[in-house]
């Protein structure tokens, strides 16, 4: 095992709760025809001019890219984080150095695509989805913890990997 019980949690954490979250609205909105529940919040408020209202943002025009519904492609983004955290770690040090390097830049594309995913809901939809906000913040967390592991000291992964 190449890293301490708490790198593996620290990695799997993010990754988790974003894929629990892109599987809600797979499941209750694109398989059950409804709105996941706090879609909605009480008093409908804005936050810079944008509604919490999940129904406008899954429903969009921009909530599919070529036909394939974001939050699949989220649910795909996570389970590739996942699977790359397992093999990493049972894989010898050769294999893992170069799946940690990929795992970084796998997050670091999952990163690059937020901020164009937050500007369509804030200044063109109009509308912030509860679940996809916790998705794009499981990314930014989740690059975060593997920017702190690349270039980290105190990182038993960096240690053990890179000298």
């Amino acid at each position: 095992m190449r890293t301490t019980k708490t790198e593996f949690f620290i990695l799997t954490i993010m990754s988790l709760i974003g894929l629990a979250s892109s599987l809600t609205v797979i499941y209750e909105f694109s398989i059950l025809g409804k709105l996941p529940p706090l879609c909605t919040l009480q008093g409908n408020p804005t936050f810079f001019g944008a509604k919490v209202n999940c129904a406008i943002v899954l429903s969009s025009q921009y909530s599919t890219f070529y036909g394939i519904s974001l939050e699949a492609l989220a649910a795909v983004w996570f389970i590739v984080n996942l699977a790359l955290i397992a093999t990493m770690i049972f894989a010898n040090r050769d294999i893992s150095k170069k799946l940690f390097n990929l795992l970084f830049a796998w997050r670091f594309l999952g990163l690059a695509i937020v901020p164009y995913l937050i500007y369509l809901e804030f200044f063109v939809v109009h509308a912030i989805c509860t679940y996809c906000t916790i998705m794009h913040a499981a990314i930014i967390i989740d690059f975060a913890i593997i920017t702190y592991m690349v270039f980290s000291e105190n990182s038993k992964i960096r240690r053990d990997l890179f000298g």
